[in-house]
């Protein structure tokens, strides 16, 4: 039991160190891959628990919710170093500015970001910064609901689809089976549960259709996923998940 539990942290710390800046610890562990992808959501609960923590302060020293929701969006990617929002662009850019499968694969491995992927950042980043003006009214708690629910699609996209390209972060990573998957989405359904009641069934619904919807085009257009497809899960459903608490407020 104790091995177990030791084991656990280890993939708590691992993912961490995969999906912010904030744990160092980790480099001196061994590499588990996918095996540790259901610990995800738990990394989502760092980054949702310091932006949390911004909008509080922000909220509480008078300011309105609109520049709360700015601060807390911009220490969520001070925390992550922005890997989510530049998967976003590069998914954009390559789903919707290539032809054939090859040409988009290629696209999103280019580091220069084109027209579709700045109209992302900006449309999706509005639509973020927003709901989240509007759900502030029902406190804070909603930012760690997302960022726990919005990263359980990346590793059931992992799970349910191949990896398009044959390299990268995600394909080094390997694929989580169905046991690890369905791990992830019951602790990021028990932690949203507990910070936002019964409302977490709407906001997990959310971020699993926006999730979907991606996954389908993705598949689609090139075959499967990648590490951009994997962030730019995390974005969309962050997204969905900030309109639907809005909607709630």
């Amino acid at each position: 039991m104790k091995d177990r539990l030791s084991q656990r942290w280890a993939d708590v710390l691992l993912a961490l160190a995969l999906l912010t800046r904030l744990s160092l610890r980790a480099r001196s562990l061994p590499d588990r891959g996918a095996s540790a992808a259901w610990a995800w959501p738990l990394a989502g609960v760092a980054v949702g628990g310091l932006s949390a923590l911004v909008a509080a302060l922000s909220l509480a020293a008078g300011l309105p919710a609109t520049v709360a929701a700015a601060l807390a969006l911009a220490a969520q990617a001070l925390v992550t170093g922005a890997m989510h929002e530049d998967g976003l662009a590069d998914t954009a850019d390559g789903l919707w500015g290539g032809w054939t499968r090859e040409r988009r694969l290629e696209i999103m491995k280019d580091s220069r970001t084109g027209s579709y992927g700045v109209a992302a950042l900006m449309l999706v980043g509005l639509v973020r910064w927003s709901a989240l003006a509007a759900a502030l009214e029902s406190g804070s708690a909603v930012l760690i609901a997302a960022a726990v629910l919005s990263r359980v699609p990346m590793v059931v996209l992992m799970a349910w689809l191949p990896n398009a390209r044959g390299a990268g972060l995600s394909q080094s990573l390997g694929r989580p089976d169905g046991r690890q998957a369905w791990l992830a989405v019951l602790v990021a359904l028990a932690v949203a549960l507990l910070v936002s009641g019964p409302a977490a069934l709407i906001l997990a619904l959310a971020a699993a259709s926006a999730a979907l919807a991606l996954g389908m085009v993705a598949r689609a257009k090139i075959g499967g996923q990648t590490g951009d497809i994997l962030g730019a899960s995390q974005q969309l459903s962050e997204a969905a998940v900030f309109v639907a608490a809005a909607a709630l407020a």
